[in-house]
């Protein structure tokens, strides 16, 4: 009975942790509604690798609001990333399904099925870890995403937060770090590359002429035009 009693209240008290954490991270969701984010999970784990090898290291970033993102970046986004994003409620069931009908296929993981709503509760609060707890939590956040932000709010921070290389993070530095130019600026060659850069950021900061990124660059260039941007 002692056992039992007890057991009746670790379960109550990690239940109730449980709740709490989740009232942590919505308030983190309202907050960003209206701040931007400074920092992400994400850009701390980059920069604690960094550090290891160099503790003075720095992360390249730098906030551009969504006007001045150029057109061609964020057409190019979605082309790669999320044809279906402006339309979906946080989860593209259809592009799940063709994810898993292809890995079966090739008998490994070649595909993926996230949403951009989903990448960026990862990027915000996860680990790169691919645990089921994670799934289940990258899940809860990307419905308090959905809730909160409009879908402009969701891609101007996802453009603005992701890794787009060794320790460089969000379109701005992206842009400057590669081609030396603002987001602003950006032509849609330019984009549709840096748009194909997002699922291997820092192997292709490496292999900036794996002929792999030339072929995705053409197929995102050639269906930029009928993207969908909020």
């Amino acid at each position: 009975m002692i056992v039992a009693r007890w057991l009746k209240r670790l379960l109550l008290g990690g239940l109730v942790l449980l709740v709490l954490y989740q009232i942590w991270l919505f308030g983190w969701v309202l907050w960003w509604n209206w701040v931007n984010p400074d920092t992400t999970r994400f850009m701390n784990i980059r920069l604690d690798e960094l550090r290891i090898k160099e503790p003075q290291a720095q992360l390249q970033k730098q906030w551009l609001a969504y006007d001045r993102i150029s057109a061609n970046l964020k057409r190019a986004i979605i082309a790669a990333e999320d044809a279906r994003f402006v339309d979906h409620e946080g989860f593209d069931w259809e592009g799940i399904q063709h994810a898993l009908e292809k890995n079966q296929r090739k008998g490994r993981v070649v595909a993926g099925g996230s949403t951009i709503s989903q990448q960026l509760a990862k990027n915000l609060f996860l680990t790169p870890a691919k645990t089921p707890w994670r799934k289940a939590e990258e899940a809860l956040i990307t419905l308090m995403l959905e809730t909160v932000w409009s879908k402009q709010r969701i891609f101007e921070v996802y453009l603005n937060v992701i890794e787009w290389g060794n320790g460089v993070f969000g379109a701005e530095a992206a842009a400057r770090h590669y081609y030396g130019v603002s987001a602003a600026q950006l032509s849609p060659e330019q984009a549709a590359r840096l748009a194909g850069m997002v699922p291997s950021p820092r192997f292709y900061d490496r292999n900036r002429n794996a002929p792999g990124l030339a072929r995705k660059t053409a197929i995102i260039v050639a269906r930029m035009p009928s993207a969908d941007v909020p």
